[in-house]
Order: structure tokens, then sequence, then C-alpha cells
């Protein structure tokens, strides 16, 4: 969410950034906000005067009762319960105005950063560099499931019969592979400096509209019925929101975690053929890092975030690339975003493995997170995935697979496998 006073005093600018995201059925809602807010704002300044009035008067009223001008006062007290009428009339007023004003601006797109590249979707994101060579072995490598079926790591019928399309059973070595992988990325993010958490799994619906965009949680967030909660579908949702309605002090940033959460997701939309086995799920497990931070130090921390995961994924013998996201594929609270994608020697080409997001002062200014410095401000918030199985495992699993079905564990993650250099 943008600040009102930004938009009052520069509505061009968020318009034109309207027109960015290809989102243009919103450009009237920026005048429409702008004549709420003048009519909220006159509303105040009334309701001050007649407050200001009301105390004066009262005032006034105790002097000339005391002087014996009973009939002066009475005359008085007659203004003061009228005045009072249109105070309260003022302050419904007041209320109603405000919410009409902030479910507005949460619909109006955050400002995106002059480095985005302009697209309408993801077909028309950025490659920005590559790292570790792309092979394609010379043999077949199986879809990811008959991988996993070969090594008898996997049962998706019973899944299906237990819970539906979308969920699974892992067992064995493919278990343990699972469970070794996210071990090894909170190990990892731990030596890089980062607090280990393991959040609230459900959230409140007022954590949900401040960490994300309506769009997003409708198509994402399961409801639990009849309560006040949501289960999350990625623990930055709780992370952040542990901050809300606080004043951290400046001294204290940066605040650097890394968090483990089981995730689910509704997962609406088309599902192509790479989207069978377990690459798009509703239920799946994540270690995720988040930085709460000064703003002036937020496209550094957008930098080294992505950084990591990319040395993560390199440590496991994966080629990855990074792509900059378009602004028409950006949530509408984000500034910036890149993809981590990883290669694929099935499929010879790369898909998306994580994503690392700046979302400026957008959720902080939501949840109200603010920083107490020489001024109080509010804070920046990122999000980056550090690994996200099991779709992180297909990328393992294609990359680390050898001509006799076997999976080759690298060397980081032979301590997390019981010290197994294969799996068979």
């Amino acid at each position: 969410m943008i600040d009102i006073k930004f938009l009052r005093e520069n509505p061009d600018v968020v318009k034109e950034n309207i027109k960015k995201k290809f989102q243009d059925h919103k450009l009237p809602l920026v005048d429409e906000v702008i004549a709420l807010d003048a009519e909220s704002r006159k509303a105040q300044t009334e309701a001050s005067e007649l407050r200001a009035a009301r105390n004066k008067n009262s005032k006034e009223i105790g002097l000339l009762m005391k002087n014996g001008k009973r009939d002066e006062a009475e005359a008085l007290k007659a203004k003061v319960n009228a005045d009072a009428a249109r105070l309260s009339e003022l302050e419904e007023m007041e209320t109603e105005l405000a919410a009409k004003v902030r479910k507005i601006m949460l619909t109006i797109p955050n400002i995106i950063d002059p480095s985005v590249p302009i697209g309408k979707d993801d077909s028309e994101n950025v490659e920005v560099e590559k790292y570790g060579e792309p092979v394609v072995p010379d043999f077949d490598i199986p879809y990811h499931t008959e991988i996993m079926e070969n090594l008898n790591g996997i049962d998706l019928d019973s899944a299906r019969r237990v819970a539906g399309n979308g969920f699974y059973y892992f067992t064995g070595d493919i278990a343990r592979l699972h469970s070794a992988v996210l071990t090894y990325a909170r190990d990892f993010m731990i030596d890089k400096g980062f607090t280990y958490c393991i959040p609230p799994f459900m959230i409140r619906s007022e954590v949900v509209t401040g960490v994300m965009s309506f769009d997003e949680m409708s198509s994402m967030m399961y409801k639990i019925e009849g309560e006040d909660l949501f289960l999350i579908g990625t623990s930055e949702h709780s992370m952040i929101g542990r901050f809300m309605d606080t004043t951290l002090e400046e001294a204290s940033l940066p605040l650097t975690l890394t968090s483990y959460s089981p995730c689910f997701r509704k997962e609406k939309g088309a599902h192509g053929i790479e989207e069978r086995g377990v690459y798009r799920i509703h239920q799946f497990e994540k270690q995720e890092m988040i930085v709460i931070c000064k703003p002036e130090d937020s496209p550094a921390w957008f930098e080294k975030m992505w950084q990591y995961t990319v040395e993560l994924f390199r440590s496991l013998d994966i080629p990855v690339r990074t792509l900059e996201c378009c602004s028409g594929d950006l949530a509408d609270l984000k500034v910036k975003s890149i993809d981590v994608e990883s290669w694929s020697p099935r499929q010879k080409t790369y898909f998306e493995v994580g994503s690392c997001s700046n979302l400026g002062d957008a959720q902080a200014r939501r949840l109200g997170i603010r920083v107490k410095g020489d001024s109080k401000y509010f804070a920046h918030t990122l999000n980056n995935t550090v690994v996200a199985p099991p779709r992180m495992l297909i990328a393992f699993l294609e990359n680390n697979l050898q001509e006799d079905g076997s999976v080759k564990i690298p060397e980081v993650l032979r301590p997390y496998m019981g010290g197994k250099e294969v799996i068979r």
C-alpha cells in the first residue's frame, strides 16, 4: 500500500505506474480515492473545530453559571448539544470514509522500481545470468515421479484416495532426502547469520490482508471454516505478521530470519503436463528467508538474498539462472522481484524453484510496522525462497540422476543422509 500523501501529491506518477502494470481498469480509482480523501479531511477539519469549540464553550458555560448568567449559559448549552449531534455525524462519516479510502488503497499497486522491465506477463521476464553449465546426459531422464517410484520413494495413488489430487506420500530415501534438503537449507542460512524460526501455520484475516494482495489471497489461501483463520501459503505471511503494530528500534535492524513451515495453496488455474506429479501441489514444505530493514538498505539486501539461493543450489550441483520479473508479473505489493530457476535436463529448459522480492514499505504500512530512529518511519520488508521441496527435489533428482537409475548425493548433503553417497 502506497502513502496516501504520495498519491495525493503525485497522481500522475501513480497512474503511470498502474499503466506499466497493465491494470488500466484501476486508473479511475486514483481520482476516486483523491475525492474521498478530500471529503475525509474536510470532515476531520470540521470535527476538530467542533471539538475545540466544545471545550471552549464548556469552560464559558461554567463561568456564566458562576456569574449568575443562567439564560446565556442555557443558550450556549443548546448550541453545544447541537454541535454534539453534528460531531457524532462527522465522526461516523470519518469512519466510513476512512474505510472506503483504505479499501481502494489496498488495491492500488505499489510503485515499482525504475529498473523493472516493462512487460505484460511472465513470458516477458528477462534473463539476468546463468550459474553452472546446463548438462543434458546421453541417457533419457525419466519424469520425476518415475525416478521416485524406481527408488520406492513415492505413493501418489494412496494420496489421491486419502486427500485427492495435489497430495503425495514420500517414503524411504526420498522422504529422507526431502528432510535432508530442508535441514541443510536451515543450517546454510544459520551460517549466513540468519535466526531460525518456526512460526504459526495459521494466521488471522488482518494479517492476510496485510501481507498480500486480494488477488493473491483469493487464488492461494485456504480458509478455516467458522474461524477467522487461514492456512499460510508461505511462512513469510506469519513471519511478517509477527511484527504487526510494533515499533522497532532502528539499532535492532536489520532483522534477518529464516523460517521453516508447511505451506498450503489452492493452486487455481490451468495445469499443464509439467504440473503433473509433485510440481504443482496443495501442500509442501519450505525454508524461507525474511529481512526487515531500513529503506536505504533494502536494495543491498535484495541482491544478497537471491544470491544466497543461487549459492545453495550450486552447492548441490544444480545449474540455475535468474530472471528479472517484468512489471506485469509483479504482485501489487512488490517493488522488484527476481525468480531463481533450475535447469531441467529432461525438459532441456529452466523452471522456477524460488522467488526473491523487495516489497518496500507496502507490508509495513498495511501492518503498522514502524521504526524509531531520529523520526518514525515504516520498515522495508523482503522475502526469498531458500528451498521449497518437493519442487526443488525435481531439480535435485534430474541433475543428480545416474544412468543406472541411482542418484548421487553431493558432498554437502551427505551428513544429512547418514553419510550416503548414492541412493538406489
